[in-house]
């Protein structure tokens, strides 16, 4: 009998210190994890491929430059239940990150982004220029011409000049320069197709091809807000007039790599395709990358009378009804005085 009570008294006691073990135990645990990890460096990056095991997972970490236990690391995303539910991706922790918060960027998939942005008004020079640039992105199209590009983007034989929104553009690491610029083409489709669709009735332009030509030129001839629509009247007055559009950017454009910085008389003198002072109507492609406000500048021009414009030097233009007041602008605004 004094022998069973011994023994139970012990298995107790040994059950208390278990207990006690245990809680500790817990309580180290939820310590831990909700404290933060020490970093080697300001930023700890970590790419983390398919398939990868959570041991695999916790051990890059250490690799990477969080002084931790790999198998601490790794008994925590095991003993949370989540471990099989970590995404692959890129990412990225900063000082005051927590095993705790850590795991959960992990199963969110909270990855890193970087971006890229296209400016209003570039070539798709630029914007392949750019894009080449872009960190942590997959240049896929390095060393492909503008046509295997746009073959790529289901759209061949389709000139790519102004047909890419210009907007930032977030992507994940490894992602292909493709992918962006199939994003930038669709959102260009979508916005060229919503600005026809509500264009004025009275439009002269044919297509929404023409309309994205118009906002191109619009777009390189003003940056001011306030005389984009007035820009579009001058143009759709020329246009419906049957008057050259004499506009210096398409000129510019055709010059290609032939252009010096300065536009010469001989330049306005020889015939090209975008040249619109020995053509007429719009020349044959855009000749930039137009913003939102110059599409619906193009389908919305200011009602105006007017048929010329020159730039006072300060982003503004001055407009003019007729040539003899044109002529008055471009003496006072352009012209050298000795």
């Amino acid at each position: 009998m004094f022998r069973r009570v011994a023994r139970s008294r012990a298995l107790r006691a040994v059950l208390v210190v278990l207990l006690v073990v245990l809680l500790g135990l817990t309580g180290a645990a939820a310590w831990w994890v909700d404290r933060p990890l020490a970093l080697d460096r300001p930023r700890v990056e970590l790419s983390i491929e398919t398939g990868s095991s959570p041991r695999e997972i916790a051990q890059g970490w250490v690799q990477a430059g969080v002084r931790t236990s790999p198998r601490l690391l790794y008994e925590w995303f095991r003993w949370s239940g989540r471990a099989r539910k970590i995404r692959a991706g890129s990412y990225e922790i900063e000082p005051g990150a927590t095993p705790l918060s850590l795991l959960g960027k992990l199963v969110q998939g909270d990855e890193t982004v970087q971006s890229v942005r296209l400016i209003d008004g570039w070539t798709f020079g630029q914007w392949r220029a750019e894009l080449a640039r872009a960190p942590f992105m997959q240049a896929r199209t390095a060393g492909w011409t503008d046509a295997q590009v746009m073959a790529a983007l289901g759209a061949p034989g389709e000139a790519p000049e102004g047909r890419f929104f210009p907007d930032t553009y977030v992507y994940t690491r490894g992602v292909s320069d493709l992918l962006v610029m199939q994003r930038a083409y669709r959102a260009m489709q979508r916005r060229l197709a919503a600005a026809w669709e509500s264009r004025s009735p009275d439009t002269p332009l044919k297509t929404p091809d023409e309309a994205l030509t118009l906002a191109s030129i619009i777009e390189k001839e003003t940056g001011l807000a306030a005389d984009r629509a007035l820009v579009a009247g001058v143009f759709v007055n020329r246009l419906r007039a049957g008057m050259p559009l004499q506009t210096d950017p398409t000129v510019i454009y055709g010059l290609g790599a032939a252009f010096d910085g300065t536009l010469h008389k001989r330049d306005l003198l020889t015939d090209g395709p975008y040249n619109t002072y020995t053509r007429g109507g719009l020349p044959p492609t855009p000749i930039a990358m137009p913003g939102q406000a110059s599409l619906l500048a193009a389908v919305h021009p200011a009602p105006t009378r007017a048929l010329y414009f020159v730039a006072r030097g300060d982003g503004s233009s001055v407009f003019s009804d007729n040539l003899a007041d044109h002529n008055r602008a471009v003496n006072q605004f352009q012209r050298v005085k000795p």
